[in-house]
């Protein structure tokens, strides 16, 4: 049966890092270069992602993603490079269009953070199983409920991909075209949209209705079924996130 997550498993040092210690060091890696908002250190910042993704051997799933931003990235570009209220000194000029430095600049400064926090979220989910990053934050204090709610929006883009496959299945065994030109691909598409929202629904209506017979609601003690396995080092590493995150703090009100 096809897990209904984006976690790739792989056997690499990224893995086998904690979920909690993770969560930390997207929390520090994402809010950083807001603190910081330094071209130099947001790239440095999103360098390192981009290698961690490498060592955790799922840099092949961000590509899709990278792509489909980049035509925001461009527009911001464009926007930012033209009409930016610092802009002074021209860069150059296209279609009697006027480019300025200072707009570039700006530009990339908002494009290398967004990068680098679709690469630390990336690393998160494509790394960690969605349930042992739920379990981790439960047992931590965080509410059942808000657990299970987030683990629903983790499950949303799998689980809806997987429901549309099924429903493009049947559709063509009922004879419909579903490939070729882009008017064909437009009209297959509207019958599609009906059966994936109710059994988006559906599927829903029916997981609350196990949690409640489970007793997910009860007002008593939650036990769980595993126990935690934190690997040696953890805390130290957490430490030094936390001790990076405080530098970052000092060196903005030194600056």
């Amino acid at each position: 049966m096809r897990s209904l997550s984006l976690y790739v498993k792989r056997d690499s040092l990224i893995h086998k890092i904690d979920p909690f210690t993770k969560i930390i060091y997207v929390f520090v890696s994402v809010i950083s270069p807001f603190i910081l908002p330094t071209l130099i250190f947001s790239t440095s910042l999103t360098l390192i992602n981009l290698l961690f993704l490498l060592l955790g051997r799922v840099v092949k799933k961000v590509l899709p993603i990278i792509s489909f931003v980049f035509i925001i990235i461009l527009t911001i570009f464009i926007i930012q490079g033209m009409f930016y209220d610092a802009n002074q000194t021209e860069l150059f000029s296209l279609f009697n269009l006027n480019f300025y430095v200072e707009g570039i600049l700006y530009a990339a400064r908002i494009s290398v953070r967004a990068i680098n926090v679709l690469l630390a979220f990336s690393l998160l989910i494509l790394t960690t199983p969605p349930t042992e990053m739920i379990e981790s934050l439960v047992r931590r204090g965080m509410p059942a409920k808000l657990g299970y709610i987030m683990h629903s929006v983790l499950q949303i883009i799998p689980m809806m991909s997987s429901n549309a496959s099924i429903i493009m299945d049947a559709q063509r065994a009922r004879g419909m075209e579903t490939e070729g030109s882009l008017w064909v691909r437009i009209k297959a598409f509207i019958p599609l949209i009906g059966p994936l929202v109710m059994s988006s629904l559906v599927n829903t209506h029916e997981r609350s209705i196990a949690l409640e017979v489970r007793g997910f609601s009860a007002a008593t003690q939650k036990t769980f079924l595993h126990q935690e396995k934190v690997p040696g080092g953890m805390k130290q590493l957490r430490i030094f996130f936390l001790l990076f995150l405080a530098a970052v703090l000092a060196w903005r009100l030194v600056l």
